[in-house]
């Protein structure tokens, strides 16, 4: 299936969770996830299904002054 990571496409196995969609960008931690606008805490990441054209947003935690 397609799915949007960070404005680039990609293709998963059907029934892939968040955690694969991290994996397949190699996501190093801290970040935040959200689907489709949708905040999604790390203890959800193994167990939240994606679909079909969802958009995911992994951000990274910005620092300085």
């Amino acid at each position: 299936m397609r799915v949007i990571v960070n404005q680039i496409a990609y293709e998963l196995p059907s029934k892939s969770m968040v955690s694969d969609a991290l994996a397949l960008i190699n996501a190093k931690p801290p970040y935040a996830v959200a689907v489709n606008l949708n905040f999604v805490p790390k203890t959800k990441h193994a167990n939240f299904a994606l679909n079909e054209n969802d958009r995911i947003e992994v951000i990274a935690p910005v620092t300085g002054g």
